[in-house]
């Protein structure tokens, strides 16, 4: 799965990066502890051109009765999203890409649970594979909700969870944000753990345990 991660460039890096001229997003400070709930940025097409905005970090389905559905919805199987009700039509139409320089995944050990942060190599900006919704809510309150999808683990991630982000290829970017690519199998092939040569992972302090903390300390090495 996917609990928590970094984005701790500044906003022009990003822009800079998706290749954005504005932005209505007023400000984005660096964030070394993103939680489940809050607001996230992501990047979508409108057809034109790239966007960035934020979104609720657990998808919300149009169709919810209730937004506390939301928190049961943080990540989503890649392997099954595009059967499963909640993720059907956002997998064929509402695909997002989640910016990220980092995420943390806890490993077993014999005296308990060893944060790990993983990030690329090179420490560039990588962006998982996400879905958005937007729900509105019987008082007419509307919120637009995402989940990042997950992919079984490369070599590097094995030992440490059986889980992972799917983290796209820079190259598949475009293909991944295109509402004209509808086509279950196309898309599903964009969806492989990424290449573990290119990544690494470090142990950190527990602290990065509480949402709480949330500065450059959750990022240092032990």
């Amino acid at each position: 799965m996917c609990g928590r991660y970094t984005i701790t460039v500044t906003l022009e890096e990003l822009m800079l990066r998706y290749m954005i001229g504005d932005t209505a997003v007023p400000y984005h400070r660096p964030k070394y502890n993103v939680a489940p709930g809050q607001m996230v940025l992501a990047v979508i097409h409108d057809g034109t051109k790239n966007r960035i905005g934020e979104l609720r970090w657990g998808l919300i389905p149009s169709w919810a009765e209730d937004e506390k559905i939301g928190s049961r919805m943080l990540n989503a199987r890649s392997e099954t999203v595009a059967s499963k009700p909640a993720y059907k039509q956002p997998f064929l139409r509402k695909r997002c890409l989640i910016p990220a320089d980092g995420f943390y995944e806890w490993q077993k050990t014999e005296t308990g649970k060893q944060p790990m942060r993983v990030v690329r190599k090179d420490r560039a900006i990588f962006s998982m594979a996400g879905l958005y919704d937007t729900w509105v809510a019987p008082d007419g309150r509307k919120i637009s909700s995402c989940t990042i999808l997950t992919t079984q683990p490369n070599e590097l991630m094995a030992p440490i969870h059986d889980r992972m982000p799917v983290i796209l290829r820079p190259e598949d970017e475009a293909a991944w944000l295109d509402r004209c690519n509808q086509e279950p199998s196309l898309l599903q092939q964009l969806l492989l753990p990424f290449p573990s040569e290119a990544l690494e992972a470090y142990p950190v302090a527990a602290a990065v345990g509480s949402v709480k903390n949330d500065d450059p300390m959750c990022i240092e090495p032990l």
